[in-house]
């Protein structure tokens, strides 16, 4: 099997049906540890607010969780994934992601979307409608105040003049992006198809990280018509970087059907009742660890180099089984 590299979404939910605690702080800074051993990246998820459509609980700001993880570490990466840009103003994400890469020793990776949560947008002073846009401003600027001193910039929605951040990093973290075809919530505006901006948005910047929000089939198509788009950017299809992130629990237990039973109370705690079981296991990675690596094999087969999985518990044994269990299969 090919050789793949491995992130995980640490465990960092903010819990809304019970205190969150000391113990979730230590089984946190478990699951950072065990990252560190087996040279697993560290990657956080980002959602201002509890977001039902897809998900029933809210997670830890993900760039102080990294200054943390910084500190618990020394050698993997440390990346957001993904980082919901349109909520936050560039100038001020420019000076979080400078101070995090000089603490990091420069291992920060820059995993950026659109988001796709209006209540998120409302609540920070801009519209859903305009996420796409802000988005593209965001990276531009951002990109500009990480390369350079004294920087202006004049956008629809940002503008600023003879902007300096130091320190600046050495070199502009690398950037991945989200996006791709999602199964609709009825109340959102996601669509199960790739939008032509989305796709020009990755192919600039090189590396994709698919949803996990849509089925394995429309993953697979995404990243087709990615390599058809790119000649039209002017770039060669063959520097692309294919990357998903996924869901995942994971149980000693070789029955694929009774994997799935030990499987649902997870993952219907951490997703909410919004959706069916069986829409989850449709998106999501469930089931006998077998089945999940012939899953992964899929996309290997389709060109996938990189894999973010995300523990639905906080269990720290669920990285100790990724590393035992999954990861040696694509080595």
């Amino acid at each position: 099997m090919a050789k793949l590299k491995f992130g995980a979404w640490i465990p960092t939910y903010a819990w809304n049906d019970r205190k969150v605690g000391a113990q979730n702080v230590r089984n946190i800074r478990a699951s950072i540890e065990k990252c560190e051993k087996y040279g697993i990246d560290v990657w956080v998820i980002d959602h201002l607010l509890s977001a039902p459509g897809l998900y029933g609980h809210a997670w830890l700001e993900p760039l102080s969780v990294l200054a943390y993880a910084a500190a618990r570490t020394e050698s993997v990466k440390l990346a957001t994934g993904i980082l919901v840009l349109p909520v936050r103003h560039p100038v001020l994400l420019a000076k979080e992601i400078s101070t995090l890469c000089h603490l990091s020793n420069n291992r920060y990776m820059f995993g950026v979307g659109p988001g796709w949560y209006a209540r998120e947008y409302e609540v920070t002073g801009s519209r859903i409608e305009e996420r796409g846009r802000r988005t593209d401003e965001i990276i531009e600027a951002v990109t500009l105040l990480l390369t350079q001193p004294n920087v202006s910039y004049s956008g629809r929605y940002y503008a600023f003049k003879d902007v300096t951040i130091d320190p600046r990093p050495p070199r502009m973290p690398t950037i991945w992006v989200s996006g791709g075809s999602r199964i609709p919530d009825p109340d959102e505006h996601d669509v199960p198809v790739i939008a032509k901006t989305v796709m020009d948005r990755i192919v600039r910047a090189g590396n994709w990280l698919s949803r996990c929000s849509g089925t394995q089939e429309w993953v697979k198509r995404d990243w087709g018509q990615l390599r058809e788009h790119a000649p039209k950017l002017g770039r060669d299809p063959r520097t692309l970087t294919f990357g998903h992130c996924n869901f995942i629990h994971l149980v000693e237990e070789k029955s694929h059907e009774k994997a799935l039973v030990k499987s649902r109370g997870p993952f219907l705690r951490t997703m909410g009742s919004h959706r069916s079981w069986e829409h989850l296991q449709e998106c999501y990675m469930a089931g006998s660890i077998d089945r999940i690596n012939s899953r992964i094999q899929d996309l290997v087969d389709a060109g996938l180099k990189y894999l973010v999985l995300g523990p639905v518990t906080e269990d720290p044994a669920q990285i100790d089984l990724l590393a035992k269990r999954v990861m040696p299969a694509f080595r």
